[in-house]
């Protein structure tokens, strides 16, 4: 279990707060999605995590333990998979699955057995002898994610981990990181990809300047604020509209002059609704 409890985090040479008092609870083998703008304090809680910033104020709890830059046992149950490619460009995979298992002093027998089980999990098998710099982004990705399993997390932290990918390749990482999570690792995912939040994780967080605007499940967020969506183009923008029943919708939808589609309320909604403002990148 992850427990952020009244975290805030100030960069030096700035007056506002990346994070404000920021709480929140991550359940033991939950897929769990922070989404926000950016700017909102989504990498200060990645970086926080990792123990690359300390809190200003308040604490993060592992498990029961209190998680800081000397509390090994506990940092060693988190592993962390960046958005930029961290990848040497003139080795193997084999090669830099064998460099990470080193620097975290495992046995050589054990690097051996879990790199050929990761690299087959992630679809690598075939590809092992290449150098990294013939890799597509999306085996960059998988490499990626598979170095980062090497050490037997348990705790899973992933910062964009599609971005850049085609469709084909996201859906293939999905699929891989569902796997993990039905075998009871605990994910925290960031991303702007709001479909790929809303398919993947349990429960999410919306954050915004530093603090947490509301912690539910997908569902859960797009029923507070209507099923049905009527999206109304008036010739400049697009207005949408929700509502609880479609009934109500369609309504709705009998009195409009203008085009209009009636659709499934999304996460995408739900985010430009509550924070007020569409996801910067998208």
């Amino acid at each position: 279990m992850i427990e952020i409890k009244n975290v805030t985090k100030t960069y030096p040479g700035q007056k506002t707060p990346a994070l404000s008092g920021l709480s929140l609870t991550i359940g033991s083998g939950e897929f769990f999605g922070l989404l926000g703008p950016n700017g909102a304090g989504k990498t200060t809680t990645i970086k926080l995590l990792a123990t690359l910033l300390i809190p200003d104020e308040g604490e993060i709890i592992i498990d029961g333990e209190k998680l800081t830059r000397n509390s090994l046992p506990v940092k060693r149950k988190l592993s962390m998979v960046t958005q930029e490619y961290s990848l040497r460009g003139n080795m193997t995979p084999g090669e830099m699955m064998e460099l990470h298992g080193r620097l975290y002093q495992l046995p050589k027998k054990v690097i051996k057995e879990r790199s050929e089980e990761l690299l087959a999990f992630c679809g690598l098998g075939e590809h092992r002898k290449k150098i990294c710099r013939q890799l597509s982004g999306g085996m960059k990705r998988k490499l990626m994610l598979a170095r980062g399993l090497l050490t037997a997390p348990e705790i899973l932290i992933l910062d964009e981990p599609t971005v850049g990918l085609d469709p084909f390749a996201r859906r293939q990482m999905w699929d891989l990181l569902k796997q993990l999570n039905e075998k009871g690792m605990t994910i925290l995912l960031t991303t702007h990809y709001i479909d790929e939040a809303q398919y993947l994780c349990r429960r999410i967080a919306l954050i915004d300047r530093g603090k947490t605007d509301r912690i539910a499940s997908p569902a859960e967020l797009i029923q507070e604020i209507g099923a049905t969506a009527v999206d109304e183009f008036d010739g400049s923008h697009t207005k949408s509209s929700f509502f609880t029943e479609k009934e109500a919708a369609l309504h709705f939808a009998e009195g409009l002059k203008n085009e209009f589609v009636i659709r499934s309320t999304t996460l995408e909604d739900v985010f430009v609704t509550r924070i007020g403002r569409k996801l910067e990148g998208k």
